[in-house]
């Protein structure tokens, strides 16, 4: 079986797991793009997932307008068309809060957070291709969670009871990623992602180095003082400037 393919079929073990799921308020609606967004999902898998890359690069979970939207993490709509040259159909969740619909790439709404990683990748690198060749990145959590309002939930804000079972689907989808993918580094896009890179690493006595870099989100103060040549900082800490098919 091919690492694309095992890819796919983890992912599709973890949403039916997810799916067994419940959650009280304050979630309202939870979004599982893997499952109405699978086609440009998949495609991402697919084309871009490489064994012995340099790094996994983890995220937490989708955006509103990134992910939730297209399905590739931090899947700004003009990144993932863009840079990435993906485009698909998407499907509508089974329940839709209306002030976060599901428009798919009609979405005209920008996702900082994507918007600056796959900018930041677009600036740096020659081509898509270039970029995996040295990272590959994942979601830790494929669901979105939305309270009555419409705001996003992040996972680490859910009760301890409902987090507990999300925490350990996740987690084990994450080590079998990195058995998969066998990277040289796990990187975290935040210090949540990190968290959960330094419990699974060290659950399963995985032998890879653990580091972090500043998450692109304009919650962050720090990130929108220039987020690109912070993460690259903190990159090239780790080893991990950008190589081969760069753009310098």
């Amino acid at each position: 079986m091919s690492l694309p393919e095992q890819l796919v079929r983890r992912a599709r073990a973890l949403s039916k797991e997810l799916a067994q799921l419940a959650f009280a308020p304050p979630v309202a609606c939870v979004y599982n793009p893997l499952e109405y967004a699978r086609a440009p999902f998949e495609t991402y898998l697919t084309r871009y997932a490489k064994l012995g890359t340099d790094a996994l690069l983890l995220g937490m979970n989708p955006g509103p307008f990134g992910m939730v939207q297209t399905g590739v993490p931090f899947g700004e709509v003009a990144a993932v068309r863009g840079f990435l040259g993906i485009e698909g159909p998407v499907r509508r969740p089974p329940l839709e809060h209306p002030k976060r619909p599901v428009e798919g790439f009609a979405c005209r709404r920008a996702e900082v957070s994507g918007k600056r990683l796959w900018g930041w990748a677009a600036e740096r690198y020659l081509d898509a291709d270039s970029f995996f060749a040295q990272f590959f990145v994942w979601n830790w959590c494929p669901l979105a969670f939305l309270g009555a309002s419409g705001a996003n939930l992040t996972p680490d804000k859910l009760p301890a009871a409902e987090r507990q079972p999300l925490e350990e689907a996740c987690d084990g989808a994450l080590a079998d990623v990195i058995r998969a993918l066998g990277p040289r580094q796990l990187v975290g896009v935040g210090a949540f992602a990190r968290t959960r890179l330094e419990r699974v690493a060290r659950l399963h006595s995985f032998p890879q180095t653990v580091g972090s870099i500043p998450h692109p989100s304009p919650a962050s103060p720090t990130a929108n003082r220039g987020w690109a040549p912070q993460a690259e900082a903190a990159l090239a800490a780790l080893g991990l400037a950008p190589r081969t098919g760069s753009r310098g």
